[in-house]
């Protein structure tokens, strides 16, 4: 009787987790996956604070209103959301025009709009419009896409992009590509083409280290190349944070005695560097345990892609699994001193408000791509 009893309660909890799945349009395995991340971040943050627990509540509060955007977005069909992509686009575009208008300069940038009670940075409305947009114009038409819809897909991108870019921004102007251009090469590109594109970026590049960009950004550049150069100035921030993964060793130091971070040798330790922060107090064994949860979240998002019945929620759902993964890649990159430092945060770990609600946005329409997989197909 006892194995009787024992599987009508299996029944039941299996039950009611897919009722709580059907109701809440959640994907169990990628909410738990998510959850544990950012409550790892929040115990990452509480120590790179220096144990100042109100920079604490207030990521809490940002993670809580990022957390019911994820809901709410996650009971939006995808049919319902694929003809909203050209009016999100148009309007993000309209808001970075607006930015170099009345925008908010701030540390010699012109990024934010000030709509009263809060600020606003239109930049991230479009790590989500823009793949939406490209998704839904490749989606029109059958796959793999031509070179034609290839150029049109591209010049959607280098809009956004460029203005994005000359705030300038250019860490998130180059999120804001890679969320379209995942979205084109999971739609199918040939290898003729990106071959021709990757010829037509490598001749440009001259021109955009002369026109393109500022000064501090060519430093960057630089610095990469040779930290040691500037070690008290321009490659200070990458010595420093090369030093306290360093000096993690294996086991690391322990939460909270991270002495590189404590003592105020790491700048931006909260944000950019946080990563830094993590691989001192934690170790190798702390960062491998965080990079695979990255890898899962990616892994179990693009599964979900895998998984979608229609060209639209695929190709929207790839790209911002793509976009996730170079997320954390050129974060993690930068911080360990294999890419320029180009002002990213590490996502769900470092501390910040709209990188957090747009983060968890972009997972809520992958919960409903997910949860709708059968309701509509192609």
């Amino acid at each position: 009787m006892n194995w009787a009893r024992d599987g009508v309660n299996e029944a039941a909890r299996r039950a009611s987790g897919s009722l709580l799945q059907r109701v809440l349009r959640v994907d169990a395995p990628l909410f738990g996956l998510l959850a544990l991340l950012a409550g790892i971040g929040v115990i990452v943050l509480y120590s790179a604070f220096g144990n100042r627990i109100d920079p604490v509540q207030s990521h809490l509060l940002r993670l809580t209103a990022g957390l019911v955007l994820m809901l709410g977005l996650a009971q939006v069909p995808p049919w319902r959301l694929a003809p909203l992509a050209p009016w999100a686009y148009a309007g993000g575009l309209v808001l970075l025009a607006a930015v170099f208008i009345a925008g908010e300069s701030g540390g010699g940038a012109r990024r934010w709009l000030d709509l009263g009670v809060f600020g606003f940075q239109p930049s991230e409305l479009m790590k989500l419009a823009l793949p939406m947009m490209v998704a839904w114009m490749l989606s029109r038409a059958p796959l793999p896409i031509t070179f034609g819809r290839a150029i049109v897909a591209l010049s959607l991108i280098a809009a956004p992009a460029a203005m994005i870019g000359l705030q300038p921004d250019l860490g998130t102007a180059l999120l804001v590509a890679a969320a379209g251009l995942g979205v084109v090469f999971l739609a199918g590109i040939g290898w003729r083409i990106i071959l021709a594109l990757g010829a037509v970026v490598a001749a440009a590049t001259p021109l955009l280290w002369v026109f393109g960009m500022q000064d501090y950004q060519r430093q960057r550049v630089l610095t990469f190349l040779d930290p040691e150069r500037d070690p008290l100035g321009a490659g200070y921030n990458i010595i420093q944070a090369q030093i306290a993964i360093g000096s993690g060793g294996i086991f690391g130091k322990g939460w909270l005695n991270g002495t590189q971070a404590h003592l105020e040798f790491i700048p931006e330790r909260h944000t950019d560097f946080v990563f830094a922060v993590l691989a001192e107090e934690f170790g190798l064994l702390g960062v491998i345990a965080v990079v695979t949860l990255y890898a899962a979240i990616i892994a179990r998002a693009l599964w979900i892609a895998r998984e979608a019945q229609d060209n639209f929620s695929r190709l929207l759902a790839g790209g911002l699994a793509l976009t996730f993964f170079v997320y954390t890649f050129v974060n993690m990159g930068m911080v360990a001193g294999l890419l320029p430092v180009v002002g990213l945060p590490l996502p769900l770990i470092s501390y910040g408000g709209s990188s957090i609600v747009t983060l968890l946005a972009g997972f809520g329409i992958l919960m409903s791509i997910h949860s709708h997989r059968r309701m509509w197909s192609a």
